[in-house]
């Protein structure tokens, strides 16, 4: 728990209350005095701004005097806040930026863990005022201090759990930080649902790791697919699946998100608090869960006749979701640290026709780690990445894309290039010199000379770890086509080992 977490709670819920039930008398009306006096409440809040900042510093070097400094301080910036309710003239808009980049402070001296959030009070716009609805002082509460707490009473921290948190932390910590970078660009679509039905978002990211990764487009060959991976029966008891449009609305981060907390919903209806249970159901089917729930009396799920009756993949998974939600919650506990990276959404319109590969091209690294196609792919799902997007489409970003976007994708020597590479094709490299005229004995391959029959089509036999883009580079034929020769849907075009695929329209 960070050092001023009462305090900051206090500080919210008095912002929450000011801004919802105040009335800011028009400056007009401002005496002389009582333009000295809002002046007086300006220089009041930066001094406790700057007060604050230095407490943070001091708790860092362990100094004991830090917590009695920054307690103050927020005091003292309540009290301002306060104060500015009733003093004519004064407009808390303008205080309002001072309250937010203090609580960023605060979440970003602690690395987000237990602490609060910099939307708890909602973003600033232009005026200076919360762009979101004004949390009630009572759901304000539960937002800072129940969601972490929540979690932690109603799961079993034990030694599967532990084992899990070992192996996040090892061979898979690439895997959870990747996992969380995805998640922060798609958390404003997919936590409002949690948060909704009052459901810890750390599951939501627990689940979400263990299952995808935070790709969005991730499939298994079960069938299941999207950030969360609905199995197409489930997908549809809650409204996902095909649109009409040929788009699968499994693959659609907020709509997913919104399923599962549904889903879950239904289970905390069966098994109460035992999120075990919930995510045995969730991994193994609610049936069994069910089965076993009955058959058991209700006995725990950590009870070992209980336990040993699911399968082994929900024996790893249950606890494995479990860790990767204990690490979104106390990072700095085991010394992890999540990048810290810029997603404040916003969108933006092509003017140009572009893939989403050629926007990764031109976008660059700028601000992240591995450049944009992931980001992309994630909020702009109905897009494949090898698909020419029309001039004029409007496509999901953060304010850093879309800036980079204007940068180096709407026109210029890098948006030329990106342009020019995506156009590339290895046959555009073969150079011919003469009409020389390779002669193969009729209906034979070339790798071995084989003899194949001339009428039958041509197919391709899908190898372990092939992909339909691969594919498709290799006989020198566009994606899309391959997939409607072989009524593939998008946008997965999913395939599998040992699919054999009419290569219809493909050179190579």
């Amino acid at each position: 728990m960070p050092p001023y977490s009462a305090v900051l709670r206090r500080l919210v819920l008095a912002t929450a209350v000011v801004v919802s039930l105040s009335h800011v008398p028009e400056a007009s009306a401002q005496s002389r005095r009582d333009r000295a006096a809002t002046a007086d409440l300006a220089e009041r809040m930066a001094a406790a701004e700057a007060r604050y900042r230095e407490s943070l510093v001091k708790a860092a070097n362990a100094d004991p005097e830090a917590l009695a400094q920054g307690d103050a301080a927020l005091e003292d910036v309540e009290d301002v806040l306060l104060a500015c309710e009733k003093q004519r003239g004064c407009e808390l808009s303008a205080l309002l930026p001072g309250v937010k980049r203090l609580l960023k402070a605060q979440a970003d001296d602690v690395g987000g863990a237990d602490g609060v959030e910099t939307d708890d009070i909602g973003d600033i716009g232009d005026d200076g005022m919360p762009t979101g609805d004004v949390p009630e002082a009572a759901t304000a509460a539960a937002l800072l201090s129940e969601d972490g707490q929540r979690f932690v009473r109603m799961v079993q921290f034990n030694p599967a759990v532990q084992e899990g948190i070992r192996r996040w932390l090892t061979d898979m910590r690439v895997s959870l930080v990747t996992s969380h970078e995805n998640y922060q660009y798609m958390r404003h679509l997919m936590a409002p649902a949690f948060e909704k039905r009052g459901l810890p978002e750390a599951l939501l990211f627990g689940i979400m790791a263990k299952e995808s990764n935070g790709r969005v487009h991730a499939g298994s060959r079960a069938g299941a697919v999207g950030p969360l991976q609905f199995m197409p029966a489930t997908g549809r008891r809650f409204g996902l699946g095909p649109d009409g449009s040929g788009f699968d609305t499994r693959y659609d981060p907020a709509q997913s998100a919104d399923a599962a907390a549904s889903y879950l919903s239904e289970r905390f209806a069966e098994f109460g608090n035992e999120v075990e249970k919930w995510l045995a159901a969730y991994n193994g089917g609610e049936g069994r869960a069910r089965r076993i729930h009955d058959a058991s009396g209700g006995r725990a799920f950590w009870e070992a006749d209980v336990y040993s009756q699911f399968p082994a993949e929900t024996r790893d998974y249950v606890p494995m979701v479990i860790a990767a939600a204990w690490l979104y919650l106390h990072p700095r506990e085991y010394g992890l640290s999540f990048p810290k990276i810029d997603v404040r959404p916003t969108h933006f319109a092509l003017s140009r026709p572009a893939s989403i590969y050629e926007l990764t091209i031109c976008m660059g690294d700028s601000g992240s780690r591995h450049g944009y196609m992931r980001q992309l792919r994630n909020l702009n799902p109905r897009f494949e990445a090898d698909q020419v997007i029309p001039a004029g489409a409007v496509l999901q970003g953060t304010t850093r894309m879309a800036a980079l976007y204007k940068r180096w994708c709407a026109q210029g020597r890098r948006a030329d290039l990106a342009q020019q590479l995506m156009g590339s094709r290895v046959d555009a490299a073969l150079v011919r010199t003469g009409p020389i005229e390779v002669v193969r004995p009729e209906g034979t391959t070339v790798a071995t000379g084989v003899p194949t029959p001339a009428s039958a089509p041509r197919e391709h036999r899908v190898a372990p770890g092939e992909t339909l883009v691969g594919i498709a580079r290799q006989y020198g034929c566009e994606a899309r086509e391959l997939a409607q020769a072989n009524r593939l849907q998008a946008p997965s075009y999913a395939i599998r080992v040992g699919q054999r695929l009419r290569l219809e329209g493909c050179s190579g």
